[in-house]
């Protein structure tokens, strides 16, 4: 059975890339064990207003490749009658969980991808987290599972000679711009739809880069890279991208760093997190070699 073909002549499905966690959560069930669950949900995207959200408990004693396989197909027959076709690719970060998930995507044709590009999946762990799971019993206060962030904090390597641009700015657009970047030319990038009560006139920080002949090789390589967040440590602009790596931007002024910093987390405060990274040829062209919106976000506190 194609689980792509149509539901109905004429009705075509709904097209996303997944976001997966399936891990330990706070809630001890009667027989003492900790709960596993695993948690699904669809990455939002401009052409779909609406989100697949699916959630499954395992057995403490089942917690393999075999479960999650079958609960993968499980979630993937219910998707389709939700209006949704197979995901081709499905995003996940937790790295200790990395064989298993690996294993039971691949025997089921879909590309894993381990990724912190996956906002939508820490948006619903929150919610789970801090309205439906206190109100369970054998709740445990506390998180008996870790948060995504590496214990391992790797230093930042430089970005490749090859892909550092002439020139680079650190900017703001406002929310109300940002939220019309679906309609802006662009040929590499990532973008989705931004929380619609925010003040169009707040500030959104990110990084400008410029290069007159090497723009395209720019954006190709960062669309591979799976840009997370933006942050400055210190005197270094640094990216956070894929799994747990780190690429060192720039050093700035020590004088700069700290009044980009104060407005980095300002705008974090103010803006839901929003980011971005911009690539262009000239500052003076009005169409992007590449565009991301990227979410500095507090993680499962």
């Amino acid at each position: 059975m194609n689980i792509n073909k149509k539901t109905e002549p004429g009705i075509e499905l709904k097209i996303s890339d997944w976001e997966l966690d399936f891990y330990s959560r706070p809630i001890l069930e009667a027989n003492g064990k900790k709960r596993w669950e695993l948690i699904i949900c669809s990455t939002k995207r401009y052409k779909t207003e609406d989100i697949f959200l699916w959630n499954k408990k395992c057995p403490a004693n089942e917690v393999n490749s075999v479960w999650l396989t079958k609960a993968l197909t499980e979630a993937i027959c219910e998707a389709k009658k939700q209006g949704w076709a197979k995901p081709s690719i499905v995003r996940f970060w937790r790295s200790s969980m990395k064989s298993i998930i690996k294993k039971s995507l691949e025997a089921i044709r879909i590309e894993p991808l381990v990724s912190r590009r996956t906002y939508n999946l820490f948006d619903r762990i929150e919610f789970l987290e801090k309205e439906i799971y206190p109100k369970e019993k054998g709740y445990v206060r506390g998180v008996l599972a870790p948060s995504f962030t590496s214990t391992m904090e790797p230093p930042p390597q430089p970005l490749p000679e090859a892909v550092r641009g002439d020139a680079l700015t650190i900017s703001e657009i406002s929310i109300g711009e940002l939220k019309s970047a679906q309609n802006w030319p662009m040929e590499f990038g990532d973008i989705f739809p931004i929380q619609q009560d925010l003040d169009d006139n707040d500030l959104v920080p990110g990084l400008r880069l410029f290069s007159k002949d090497r723009s395209l090789a720019l954006s190709a390589w960062f669309s591979c890279l799976e840009p997370v967040k933006l942050t400055i440590s210190k005197n270094q602009l640094i990216l956070e991208a894929s799994e747990n790596d780190k690429w060192l931007v720039t050093d700035l002024p020590e004088k700069d760093a700290n009044i980009l910093s104060t407005k980095f987390l300002e705008n974090k405060k103010n803006s839901f997190g929003y980011q971005f990274i911009s690539i262009q040829s000239t500052p003076y062209i009005e169409k992007f070699a590449g565009f991301w919106i990227l979410r500095d976000i507090e993680l499962i506190a």
